[in-house]
């Protein structure tokens, strides 16, 4: 089991930090919904959106950085700009992702948004390891 573990450590890493930064982007756009934003407005959705991706890419990066990529590069400006730039790629996807859902296909901002988060997540992962936290 410790050697499956070994092997698979930043998989396993990454599904862990994956499931706590969808919990603060989750919590995040509920609360921006339902307190002083309407899902129902197109434009309402998407500030909400944009706000829970900012607290989640935070919390993401220095989650990523110390625990999943365990990252000791020293140019931290390459690697947050590399790190935020990947990220925005992945917010227009979701951006996208909710539009559909939401606007276009009038389903739950919540199903539209757990579906969001699992095609994002894929993608983020994918993008970290082969850009921003490359082992050189």
């Amino acid at each position: 089991m410790k050697k499956l573990y070994q092997k698979y450590q930043e998989i396993i890493s990454y599904l862990i930090v994956g499931v706590l930064t969808t919990i603060v982007s989750l919590a995040t756009y509920f609360l921006c919904v339902h307190t002083f934003l309407d899902a129902n407005q197109s434009l309402e959705l998407q500030l909400a959106n944009i706000i829970s991706w900012i607290c989640a890419v935070i919390f993401a990066y220095f989650t990523n950085r110390i625990f999943v990529f365990k990252s000791k590069s020293k140019h931290y400006t390459k690697e947050i700009l590399s790190f935020f730039s990947s990220r925005i790629l992945t917010l227009l996807l979701d951006m996208l992702n909710m539009f559909l859902f939401v606007t276009l296909l009038h389903q739950s901002d919540t199903l539209g948004k757990l579906v969001s988060q699992v095609i994002v997540t894929i993608g983020n992962y994918i993008l970290s390891k082969l850009f921003v936290f490359k082992k050189s």
